[in-house]
């Protein structure tokens, strides 16, 4: 409840110092009275959480945000607006995610990352923290990028290292196409610790793929049609921990799903699922994604969310 709550304190303070809304326009959008929105305000000064928020420099789309929450079935979604220097937009995405994501943190016991650059930027903007009784883990396996500090072993260990906490990681690849080596490696004792822990994840933090993810990897690209097999790879709009689907929100590949991973019904009961999308050529990731209902909060840069208000209208 309290990370609940102070997730609704950043965001009031956000809109009423960033985005310049006014409170009686806050107290229709969140349903507040103007009373609580004013001691809300008060609480996010005292409590250093307009600190945190005011200085990072961004600001919000609110009328965009609304807009296409009202067509998507999302809990919480961000638009941040584009910077006029464009080479600080990535660096504005990431700032921002992190400030969302270690307020989530705060009441989380267990923290699932998937891998890419666009995770690694959200943690290389966390700020040191100390927090009891937290682990960082990996719920699926590696990208086999294994020179690249954007692996997802690296991931887990670089979020630790920001918390002091321990990790778990699994050096297992992402896909294994032969179904006995995989199941075997799921009851592997080293494997089932890791999916045990992931199991109890408070919060999963991933950014979006597309098959051009895929195809940066030679091993993956020479074998797509074993990997996926069945699957009209022209169908493939986006990747979602390690699933490919369409642009309809349908994972495509649940018939013969060959990714070593905590078992897709549980990764989508998670209650708090956090998605980063940064670059425009991923808004048909982003559309498939949000209509799948994929995840719970999702930030994105405006010129994405432009294209999805083309899209919808």
């Amino acid at each position: 409840m309290k990370a609940e709550h102070d997730i609704l304190l950043g965001n009031l303070a956000q809109d009423y110092y960033l985005s310049k809304m006014s409170i009686n326009d806050m107290s229709k959008k969140y349903s507040i009275s103007r009373y609580l929105i004013l001691k809300y305000l008060d609480e996010a000064l005292t409590t250093g959480i307009v600190d945190i928020n005011i200085h990072s420099g961004y600001e919000r789309n609110v009328e965009l945000e609304r807009k296409l929450s009202k067509k998507f079935n999302i809990n919480h979604l961000y638009v941040i607006k584009d910077p006029v220097n464009p080479t600080k937009r990535d660096e504005l995405i990431s700032s921002f995610s992190a400030v969302q994501t270690q307020a989530i943190i705060k009441n989380c016991n267990v923290v699932g990352l998937s891998w890419g650059e666009t995770v690694y930027e959200v943690l290389d903007h966390f700020n040191k923290s100390s927090q009891e009784d937290l682990v960082f883990t990996q719920f699926m396996g590696e990208n086999m990028k294994y020179k690249s500090s954007s692996g997802s072993m690296r991931m887990v260990q670089k979020a630790a290292s920001k918390y002091d906490v321990p990790y778990y990681t699994m050096p297992g690849p992402l896909y294994i196409i032969n179904d006995d080596v995989r199941n075997g490696f799921m009851t592997e004792p080293t494997s089932t610790r890791v999916f045990n822990i992931a199991e109890e994840a408070d919060l999963l933090i991933c950014g979006l793929g597309t098959l051009a993810s895929v195809d940066s990897i030679d091993v993956w690209h020479d074998n797509k049609t074993k990997i996926f097999p069945k699957v009209d790879l022209d169908k493939i709009v986006g990747m979602a921990y390690g699933r490919p689907y369409d642009i309809n929100g349908n994972f495509l590949n649940l018939d013969d799903d060959k990714t070593l991973s905590m078992p897709l019904d549980n990764i989508l009961n998670v209650s708090r699922r956090f998605a980063i999308v940064q670059s425009k050529a991923k808004y048909k990731a982003a559309l498939g994604a949000l209509r799948g209902e994929f995840f719970t909060d999702m930030v994105m840069t405006e010129a994405i969310a432009l294209r999805l208000e083309t899209e919808i209208n």
